[in-house]
């Protein structure tokens, strides 16, 4: 039997591991399309200003100043500043392009910081969201990435930079610990490929049913 090639993110493995039949209609069957709301217009309108004021130090909007002494502060950082950097890596963990038929996995940092000299980097996610529940786990695989594009990189240190609630989340990793993460990784995917083959897609309910796109779910209030 041939494995289905799952190409994945952190948030596709997020929207699976929450609920697969969501997954399903959402990410593979595309019965849904992505709604934009005031919070996620707020969020990319954030992550833009954020990202040319550290490139090119174009002034923020007014609406924003409030970052501007914790974007300096990161700007201060020793290192190269990528804004928005993508990565994608193959199945055997090599550097890709970002589109083609070789990506297994993909993802951005909002803001990567490369010191070659002392061979560590920053990566750090700007939220704009509540930080009673950070999710370290997107850290953990840009991280992973940065190893991959950086091979120099000995160490990573990572930050969920919650800039509304004014709290910054920080984790780190060095590249020794690269190979059982991985691991972890191939195993949860391995499970969206075993979904594709089987075409079993458990929903699995919770107090965000709601919030779902998918309202012709069973669990969902709209059903």
């Amino acid at each position: 039997m041939t494995t289905h090639k799952v190409v994945w993110s952190h948030s596709a493995l997020k929207d699976y591991e929450s609920c697969a039949l969501k997954y399903k209609e959402v990410r593979v069957l595309k019965n849904y399309k992505f709604t934009e709301t005031e919070a996620t217009k707020y969020g990319t309108l954030l992550h833009s200003a954020a990202e040319f004021y550290i490139k090119d130090g174009t002034p923020l909007p007014p609406e924003f100043e409030f970052i501007k002494e914790t974007l300096d502060a990161l700007n201060k950082k020793p290192g190269r500043k990528l804004c928005e950097h993508k990565m994608a890596l193959t199945i055997d963990l090599q550097p890709c392009g970002w589109v083609g038929p070789e990506v297994w996995v993909r993802g951005i940092a909002d803001l990567l910081i490369v010191d070659d000299e002392n061979l560590t980097a920053w990566v750090v996610d700007y939220k704009t969201g509540n930080n009673k529940y950070p999710d370290r786990e997107q850290l953990k695989l840009m991280a992973l990435m940065v190893f991959k594009h950086f091979p120099h990189i000995r160490k990573v240190n990572a930050a969920l930079l919650f800039v509304v609630k004014n709290d910054m989340v920080k984790t780190s990793m060095t590249v020794d610990q690269s190979d059982a993460e991985w691991w972890h990784y191939r195993q949860r995917i391995a499970r969206i490929e075993q979904a594709h083959e089987t075409d079993v897609w458990n929903a699995k309910p919770s107090p965000l049913c709601p919030w779902c796109p998918v309202t012709t779910c069973v669990h969902h209030p709209k059903h």
